[in-house]
């Protein structure tokens, strides 16, 4: 069982550091490029090569968490965070605008759900799902908190102003992750290694399992990139208001933590590949109303409610799938291994979208996300009955 606290300090950091760093181009984008005079794929590049970075760091960070738990991996993060806001309020050309982003990958690596569920995973094993679900909850609140607090910091600091207090906010969590475990002495007996031939040979590499489940966390962290980039900039390209943009957009996180909080609610209990396939069902209809229904607010705010709720729970399933479809042991390696083509996607994702909405407009960018969201569902359907539940075969390892 993992203590309250723990789960409580995670939910915390999540909150901010998401807020800090993945959704600060959201918010702060069209000002940059107005300041520094560049288009937004110059200013979207920035963003992508932190993902890149972030993708390419991100079995190294689960290595180290693997071995040596969170607390310090997670410091180190938000140090890393903090620096990378204050290079990029310094920031007036390329270098340090560069420098800016490689940081803040870094930091995100360090930082983000995937080193937060591998600090539970090597705490709880196979019994840390509920504890990942409930530390998303706050989490999923981020762009809601953060993209109003981001504009009205902008308006009144400028965004350079409102950067620098963003790296105070993200020193601000290093409280919460020196509460967390220092990962001295003896793991927890699930996760200590047990002999080879335990594991049948012919279950060691489930590659198709292994293949879906990169290819929906692919395809879901590259939708994610977009719509956090860009989402505020497609409600505005439907015809809504500046305002109305930016807080239709922020219901994205009220879908996500409602949908969370369902799941919490339930105790964890469902099934993850159920779950999975549920959240990737839900992305298809929500763009479709979207693209349906122009520039309607009502049909907006269904969207990103809705959007929110399936990104919400893949989330979730992004931690809680590996556990029963690998072996925890190596979770941290594992999925960093695993969600390293989901960062390469989320890289190319803001840049892409760009491109898209220069020249096909925000109902281009809605089709990419439609068609993208079939593919998740369709590879959800194959995951979902192509797998033994859990209980009816070993948990393979990768």
């Amino acid at each position: 069982m993992i203590a309250r606290g723990i789960v409580l300090r995670l939910a915390l950091a999540q909150l901010v550091a998401w807020g800090v760093s993945y959704y600060l181009i959201g918010v702060f984008g069209t000002a940059i490029a107005a300041d520094l005079g560049w288009g937004a794929a110059e200013v979207h590049g920035g963003f992508a090569l932190g993902l890149a970075v972030t993708g390419l760091a991100a079995p190294f960070a689960g290595r180290l968490v693997d071995r040596h738990g969170g607390r310090w991996v997670m410091i180190a993060g938000a140090v890393a965070m903090a620096a990378g806001c204050l290079l990029l309020a310094a920031a007036r050309g390329p270098v340090l605008y560069v420098a800016a982003w490689i940081c803040l990958g870094l930091a995100m690596s360090f930082t983000l759900y995937d080193a937060a569920f591998a600090t539970l995973a090597r705490i709880g094993g196979r019994q840390a799902g509920p504890a990942m679900s409930a530390v998303t909850l706050l989490g999923g609140l981020s762009s809601s908190l953060f993209w109003p607090l981001g504009q009205g910091l902008m308006q009144a600091l400028g965004w350079r102003g409102a950067v620098v207090v963003y790296a105070v906010l993200a020193l601000a969590t290093l409280p919460l992750h020196l509460g967390l475990p220092a990962g001295h002495g003896p793991r927890p007996a699930i996760l200590r290694p047990v002999p080879a031939a335990r594991t049948p040979p012919t279950a060691r590499r489930p590659l198709a399992p292994a293949m879906l489940y990169a290819l929906i966390m692919a395809v879901a962290a590259f939708l994610a990139a977009g719509m956090a980039a860009h989402m505020i900039a497609i409600l505005a390209g439907l015809g809504l208001g500046a305002q109305a943009a930016v807080w239709v957009a922020a219901a994205r996180g009220v879908g996500q933590s409602a949908a969370r909080l369902c799941e919490v609610t339930t105790g964890g209990r469902s099934d993850a590949k159920r779950l999975n396939l549920i959240a990737c069902l839900l992305l298809p209809p929500a763009f479709a109303a979207c693209l349906a229904g122009g520039g309607s607010v009502v049909a907006a705010l269904g969207f990103s409610l809705a959007y929110g709720a399936g990104n919400g729970l893949l989330t979730i399933t992004r931690g809680t799938l590996p556990l029963v479809l690998f072996d925890p042991r190596r979770y941290g390696l594992t999925v960093g291994r695993l969600i390293a083509p989901g960062f390469a996607a989320s890289a190319v994702a803001p840049v892409a979208y760009a491109a898209v909405m220069a020249r096909w407009g925000a109902e281009g960018a809605l089709v990419l996300s439609l068609g993208l969201g079939i593919i998740a569902g369709l590879a959800a359907l194959l995951l979902f009955s192509g797998v033994p539940r859990p209980g009816k075969g070993r948990q393979a390892r990768l």
